[in-house]
């Protein structure tokens, strides 16, 4: 009985290997999961591969959102994700790790879980082979004090430091790979400001002190100025928003630019000015509210941490029924269009940094020997019109682990 090909020859493709090089026409082997040629296959090598003949479609990395909810569930109704039954609501995750996967996400990055081990039970099945979607690292619910939470239901509460070391036990307990603080308000639940703070140095401190001493990293729901200098201060990982940085949290971020990431969950703040008036949240409430001056000034924010070099994402908060799963891709048309990014900076910022947040830069991220084999075929230039990655018709080949999720040979 013939072995299965675990070999495949992508031949005569346009290689945007995420190094930060152009693009350039060539070949690349993948032997099992891994990529083992770029440029050019020993023929001895490559023949009893599959082949695929590129005729010069993009070849790339896949993708990574780094800010990802599996369980928000496309509803407008947030405190509804609290009260959705476990078992319908495990299903939708599911369905929604799929979606990202479909949409050429091979990555990403679990900030929070809207209820205990939904996040660890997706990941865990990806993991098994079970269903398809993304590598993932799992998240639990977030944490919050009395009084800073944000969606009823869905939140664990500890106030004070040893509540705080006891949340983060109970979460590494249930095995979630990183832990969520929600560090300030959100305007739209229309009681609690972005700008308020609510946590403390001496919470904020013995949670990252309990999580980093058994090895898991922190993120945090941070939009005001304070809650910014906080993390820095006290070794948060993964900064979720940071609207609001003032210019000592700007310097304290670029020191601390080697071991911090941002990732500002732009679309959030687009769709929920411009596009939830039919979710009954019209663009007039939006602004009154303070989503029009927090874009603003995050924009601001975002392209002056570009400048300076602090390693800022794509991807946040996508499963509100305005940020729907599915449409991941326009946090890097807002990067291009709205943070001066260019386009090559954009998929650099969803790829080679998309190894770096998921921990594995050496084998994660890049069109490289000696990589995963996490790769997308897509029929157009995304340096031309980084809007290609948006069309899910134009991502023709989705691999991971060497593996076809999708295929199809298109036309071209």
């Amino acid at each position: 009985m013939p072995l299965p090909v675990r070999k495949t020859l992508f031949r005569d493709v346009s290689i945007l290997d995420s190094t930060g090089a152009l693009p350039y026409r060539g070949d690349v082997l993948v032997d099992h999961d891994r990529i083992v040629a770029v440029g050019a296959a020993d023929p001895g090598v490559a023949d009893d591969a599959r082949v695929i003949e590129g005729r010069g479609r993009t070849l790339m990395s896949g993708l990574c959102d780094a800010h990802t909810h599996f369980t928000w569930n496309n509803s407008g109704d947030l405190e509804g994700l609290g009260a959705l039954p476990v078992e319908e609501h495990l299903l939708f995750a599911i369905e929604s790790a799929r979606s990202y996967l479909d949409s050429g996400y091979t990555m990403c990055l679990g900030a929070a879980s809207a209820k205990d081990r939904l996040d660890v039970v997706c990941r865990d099945v990806i993991n098994a082979g079970r269903f398809p979607g993304p590598r993932y690292l799992a998240n639990g619910p977030e944490i919050a004090v009395t009084g800073g939470e944000l969606v009823k239901g869905i939140t664990w509460f500890a106030d004070g430091p040893e509540e705080m070391r006891k949340a983060v036990r109970r979460l590494i307990e249930i095995g979630v790979d990183q832990i969520k603080l929600s560090m300030t308000g959100e305007e739209i639940t229309g009681t609690q400001r972005a700008e308020d703070t609510y946590m403390s140095d001496e919470e904020v401190a013995a949670a990252v002190a309990e999580a980093h001493r058994r090895g898991k990293r922190v993120c945090a729901h941070a939009r005001s100025a304070e809650s910014v200098k906080m993390c820095v201060r006290h070794g948060v990982d993964i900064v979720y928003h940071a609207s609001f940085t003032d210019e000592e949290g700007m310097d304290l971020l670029e020191s601390a630019k080697d071991w911090i990431f941002v990732a500002p969950g732009v679309n959030w703040l687009v769709a929920t000015l411009y596009e939830a008036a039919d979710f009954g949240y019209p663009q007039e409430a939006a602004e009154a509210a303070g989503y029009k001056r927090e874009l603003e000034t995050a924009t601001a924010a975002m392209i002056e941490m570009h400048r300076r070099g602090i390693r800022v994402l794509p991807g946040g908060d996508y499963g509100f029924a305005w940020t729907p799963h599915g449409t991941y891709a326009r946090d890097l048309q807002h990067f291009v269009e709205r943070f001066e990014f260019t386009p090559m900076e954009a998929i650099l910022a969803a790829t080679a940094l998309g190894g770096e947040i998921m921990l594995r830069p050496d084998e994660l991220g890049k069109v490289q020997p000696g990589y995963l084999a996490d790769l997308l075929l897509v029929d157009g230039d995304p340096l031309a019109d980084i809007t290609v990655l948006q069309d899910k018709e134009k991502l023709h080949y989705i691999m991971k682990d060497g593996v076809f999720h999708k295929e199809n040979p298109g036309t071209r």
